[in-house]
């Protein structure tokens, strides 16, 4: 009997604190009764934010991105830096991202109705939802539930996000450790049809690509020479251009469109087509955009899952640039 009452009582105790550990699932419409307003405060402060700046969708779906692959979708990109900790968003690969101003008028509005209820992580979520759709994507819903976490390292952004050169192996590994597909990677990277790029995470392809070759041989030559007057090797400082020179303010297939002859403005990117694993889903998409847009709906709210903090971990910030 006293060896079944230990074994009983182990059982708990390990079913307990495995039950604990477990995070909850996000929820379609989680503060539809502790705060109902939330959604449309950060839709109301991505409209306002728009009108001032069309850059804004493109930073703000970065943003998320940013956020979601470095200790998951926890709104740690968010958090300042401390006189003992460099946050994530000093990163040197985190220094041209934006949008933050966007998420702060959100929360403070939405602090005012519902203090202390909705995370920073799920209004990144939201207004990267809202971004999508104002530069002409798919409308879709986002479940919440997301916390807020506590750390912020700079020194983890660089062992997390994708770089500019990375090779098609590279980027699928990289995706593959958050739990997205291969598939998921090509749609994902459509996002790529809005917002710039500096100078530095592509102009080794126009002057220093190779030693047998100083300028990569799978970039378009007359869009070769067109970066060059905009980023001119002898520069002091570092300009930014569109990463899609078609449509660089609609988010569409024209990102798959340029690959194909040669237009993809990061290596990064025009490895999904010279690598023939990836090849066929460029060309689909190119040739269908109504289908890749409702894909890429579904892999951002797949990567708004990305190790996410429910239930009692982390907080809930009452500044998004703190911790409480």
């Amino acid at each position: 009997m006293a060896n079944l009452f230990t074994y009983l009582s182990f059982y708990v105790v390990v079913y307990c604190s495995f039950s604990l550990a477990t995070p909850m699932p996000l929820k379609f419409g989680f503060y539809q009764n502790t705060c109902p307003q939330a959604e449309i405060i950060v839709r109301d402060a991505v409209k306002n934010a728009l009108a001032a700046d069309p850059a804004v969708p493109a930073a703000l779906i970065r943003l998320h991105f940013h956020d979601c692959f470095i200790r998951g979708c926890d709104g740690s990109v968010l958090l300042n830096s401390t006189p003992n900790n460099r946050a994530e968003k000093n990163s040197s690969m985190n220094l041209g991202i934006g949008g933050f101003e966007v998420i702060d008028d959100a929360k403070s509005k939405i602090e005012a109705q519902c203090p202390g209820i909705v995370s920073c992580a799920d209004i990144v979520a939201f207004a990267a939802r809202d971004g999508v759709q104002s530069a002409g994507g798919n409308p879709y819903s986002v479940p919440a539930g997301r916390r807020d976490g506590r750390v912020s390292l700079a020194t983890e952004v660089d062992k997390n996000l994708p770089g500019p050169f990375f090779s098609l192996m590279q980027l699928k590994e990289n995706f593959a450790r958050k739990g997205l597909s291969l598939d998921e990677m090509v749609t994902l990277s459509g996002a790529h049809s809005i917002g710039d790029s500096h100078c530095s995470a592509f102009s080794k392809r126009l002057y220093s690509f190779k030693s047998t070759y100083l300028q990569d041989p799978s970039l378009n030559g007359t869009y070769a020479d067109f970066l060059k007057t905009k980023c001119p090797q002898s520069g002091d400082t570092d300009p930014t251009v569109s990463l899609d020179p078609g449509t660089p303010s609609s988010l569409d297939n024209t990102y798959y469109k340029n690959l194909k002859v040669g237009k993809g403005l990061l290596a990064s990117d025009q490895v999904l087509w010279t690598t023939p694993a990836t090849r066929a889903t460029v060309k689909s998409y190119s040739n269908h955009p109504s289908s890749w847009a409702r894909k890429f709906t579904r892999a951002m709210v797949h990567m708004g899952s990305i190790e996410v903090l429910t239930g009692t971990q982390g907080e809930i910030r009452k500044n998004c640039r703190v911790m409480n």
